[in-house]
Parts: structure tokens; sequence; C-alpha cells
């Protein structure tokens, strides 16, 4: 997409009018303000599928009618994101389509996708709506999505999980560490029990401590270039022995942002999403990062 900012990727923000949605536009407005990118605000409008009028009623008055106000809704946020950081140059968006498919093409040529994790519509019995799940799982753009509790403070936290396919995840947990200014909380876990062959005698506790050695190792691993690149950002590192996905929620509650990878070490190439991902993205108490694994 060509913008005035010299054809800069923009941060695209997903509305659609609920309280998520301006959340989510709070969010989109600072990331686009830290990142010295436009703002792109998007709106979905399906109505045009459905073959129904889009203009006023005959007996309604003169600026209603759906379309009316779908453009009101982009303008109260793009009222929004001006009042949360006037630097920012806002564009809006009125793109004919269902959600999903709308936002995964807008947040094609973006620099990120921020969405709520509930729309207007949603079921109440849906921990996180299915327009999220969706972009997550299909998208080749990081997504941040609005869960939770809102915080200016608090520790970024990444699962490094140091697979390859980790790498990219952590890079985008130290740029957003730095961005904020905030402590990063560097989580790693593992269930193996290690030991010798069964029926062998062994210290239950020299083979533990073995484990968690070694898999120091691979999180030291996972961190070491990023270190080198983001100097300024001060390393919590958190090793334990139990399931990842617990942990980071755990850790959500004090955390302002918790990054995961879409698929993470040891998951079925068939899901689109990974498990800790998934678990993560449906139980946070705070906003999180799902950063798709490097293309190729």
């Amino acid at each position: 997409m060509n913008t005035e900012d010299g054809g800069a990727r923009p941060v695209v923000v997903g509305v659609d009018g609920s309280a998520s949605s301006l959340t989510a536009v709070r969010l989109a407005t600072r990331e686009a303000a830290w990142r010295h990118l436009p703002l792109r605000i998007v709106h979905a409008f399906i109505w045009p599928l459905m073959h129904v009028k889009m203009g006023p009623s005959e007996a309604g008055p003169h600026e209603g009618g759906l379309r009316h106000d779908a453009e009101r809704l982009l303008a109260d946020a793009a009222a929004l994101a001006a009042q949360t950081d006037p630097s920012v140059s806002v564009l809006t968006d009125l793109v004919t389509g269902a959600p999903s498919p709308v936002l995964l093409r807008a947040a094609h040529d973006a620099e990120l996708l921020v969405i709520g994790d509930r729309g207007l519509g949603g079921f109440t019995g849906l921990l996180v709506g299915s327009v999220a799940v969706q972009c997550t799982a299909h998208g080749r753009t990081p997504v941040l999505v609005v869960r939770g509790e809102e915080r200016d403070s608090g520790p970024v936290v990444v699962g490094a999980d140091g697979s390859p396919d980790s790498a990219p995840t952590v890079e985008a947990a130290f740029a957003q560490a730095e961005m904020r200014k905030a402590e990063l909380t560097a989580v790693h876990t593992w269930t193996r029990a290690g030991g010798h062959a069964h029926g062998e005698h062994h210290d239950h506790r020299h083979d533990s401590a073995t484990v968690a050695e070694e898999e120091g190792h691979q999180l030291e691993e996972a961190l070491a270039e990023q270190r080198k690149n983001h100097p300024d950002v001060t390393v919590r590192e958190h090793l334990l022995r139990g399931k990842p996905a617990k942990v980071l929620v755990d850790l959500s509650k004090q955390a302002q942002l918790v990054v995961v990878g879409a698929h993470g070490r040891g998951g079925f190439t068939g899901l689109l999403l990974g498990s800790v991902s998934h678990q993560v993205l449906h139980h946070s108490h705070c906003p999180v990062l799902v950063v798709p694994r490097a293309p190729g």
C-alpha cells in the first residue's frame, strides 16, 4: 500500500465499534508512534455481500444508513487515535468483505496487525473471537491481540523454546521491550526428567541439575544474538521444569505484554497455531503478540 509516508508499511488495526476494538486502536496508535509508522484503521463492511440497502431509509434521517454508520465508526476511531498520539499519521479504510479475509489482506503489506480479542456479535461462550483466532493462525504478519488488562508497566514476557522457529519471536520480544523501556522476562521450560536406563541406580538430584544446566544453555543460545542487538534491554531469565503455557499465563498477570510464536518446538505440522500460543491467546491476563515463523 502506498502512503504519504513514503510507502512505509503501516500498523493496521481492525475496528467494529466494540470496546475491545477501541482498546486495539489505542494500542495500535502507540505501536505506530514507537515505530514511526502510519496507522491504517480498517473496518470490514460485510453488508454489501448481503445485498441490503446501504443508504438511509425513506422514513429515517438523511445521515442514517449502514454506510453512514460505518463511516462514523471509522471517524470515531480516527479521533481516538489522534487523541492518543497526534503525531501519528492516520488513514481510514472501509473495505467490503468479511472481517477475517479483509484483515488478513490488509496485514499482508503491514508491519503489524492489531485486533481485539472479542468483537461485536461474539458468542459469550468463546474466550477469544473467531477473527482473532483466524488472523493469528493464518497471518504472516505479527498480530497483537487485545487481551486482559491494558498496562503501561510490568515486563514483556517471551517464551523461548530454543527451536529455530523461536528466533523471530525472541527478536520481536526484545524489540517490544526496547520500545516500551521495559524489562524482558525470557521463559524456558521443559518436561523431560532425565536419568539413566530403567533399573539402574542413579541420583535424581544430579539428573535434574544436569537437565537444568542443559536447558539453561539452550536459553542462553536463544537469547545471545538479541542481547548483542539490544544491549540496553534488561533480561530476567525464568528457567524451570513445567508446562510453558501455564507459566506464561501466570506471568501475564503482572506483564504488559506476552510474546509467543505461532508455532513451537514439537508442534504438529498440520496445526496452524501451536498449542502453547493457542492456550496463551485464550487465557492471558494481558495483550498477546503472536509472531509467525520466518518464511522459507
